[in-house]
């Protein structure tokens, strides 16, 4: 029996690929501008720069600056942003499962393309790390992350990101129209433990959020986990009512076979250093979580019914002799 994954994309565009001419190259730089989703990865890549640049980081990027424009370089506030704290919980939520997990070597990401976690975090040899994220930031991203073989422009930095030994990175375009099943063409396999990660993929609307709730409750095992932040603004309610946003932080993610747990950005902060906290600089407006899948994945059910069908079958062949 073979089984056809739904269709899922988490935008309603797609994007080709393209070369382009100086005159191409210029107007994409101008939509960049202009995009707000751009934006925001922007603002997020600068924080984890002001962070590494700190008199004593919590966590240190080191190819974050080839991403950025010089005007961004110059402003240094050594106030924590909430998102550098959910950064690094994240960072060392990832590694720690893993390295705790017997056979977890597949780690999703879904990012807003300048995440540079698949070259800057010390992966365990063979783990495959696929990267979910808007294509055209992730081309460009790349662009300045790799070394060049025969060197870089003016205009570029040559960072020589590279994935630890033994490991393999996968882009999966987030634009695509089937995501699972492009996920799954990369060699992920909902068969084997995984970790997912969400952190900077824009949505939309709720509606885009479920998408993705969907996406990894039909390929992720049961037991895996998925954690992140998301905006709080999908919950349409004051950031402040905590009570009401952990009910309905619980509903949603219930309802897509997930047991979650919300996590306090102050909590995050006293665990990692005691002066974390005073550092905070403002109220956090997303909502930092962590997930345990309570279902199988579609893999899971389909080797079963498998399973089950031959040793049904096995049992008519063995009565059918017996008489």
């Amino acid at each position: 029996m073979e089984v056809f994954r739904g269709r899922v994309h988490f935008f309603p565009f797609s994007t080709q690929s393209t070369y382009f001419s100086i005159r191409a190259r210029a107007s994409f730089k101008v939509q960049q501008e202009n995009d707000p989703f751009f934006q925001a990865a922007i603002e997020r890549a600068s924080l984890r720069f002001r962070e590494s640049q700190s008199p004593d980081p919590l966590l240190i990027d080191p190819y974050v600056a080839c991403l950025l424009p010089c005007n961004s370089l110059e402003d240094m506030d050594q106030q924590l942003h909430p998102y550098c704290l959910a950064t690094k919980f994240i960072d060392d939520k990832l590694l720690e499962t893993m390295q705790s997990t017997d056979g977890l070597k597949q780690v999703v990401l879904l990012t807003d393309g300048l995440d540079t976690r698949p070259y800057r975090l010390n992966w365990p040899k063979s783990t495959l790390v696929f990267d979910i994220c808007p294509d055209k930031v992730f081309r460009g991203a790349l662009q300045k992350l790799q070394a060049y073989p025969y060197g870089t422009t003016v205009d570029d930095i040559d960072a020589g990101a590279k994935i630890p030994r033994g490991c393999m990175s996968f882009h999966v375009p987030s634009e695509s129209f089937d995501v699972e099943n492009t996920l799954c063409s990369k060699g992920f396999s909902g068969t084997r433990p995984s970790i997912w990660a969400f952190q900077g993929l824009p949505v939309v609307n709720l509606e885009s959020f479920k998408d993705i709730l969907s996406t990894v409750s039909n390929l992720a095992m049961k037991g895996c986990l998925f954690l992140g932040e998301l905006p709080v603004w999908l919950a349409e309610m004051d950031v402040g009512d905590q009570s009401a946003i952990k009910k309905w932080l619980d509903d949603l993610f219930m309802s897509y076979g997930f047991r979650v747990k919300m996590i306090e950005y102050d909590e995050v902060a006293r665990n990692l250093r005691q002066d974390s906290a005073k550092r905070v600089s403002e109220v956090s407006t997303s909502i930092l979580f962590v997930a345990e899948h309570l279902r199988f994945s579609d893999d899971q059910m389909e080797t079963w019914r498998t399973e089950f069908q031959r040793i049904e079958e096995e049992g008519d062949e063995e009565g059918f002799e017996e008489l």
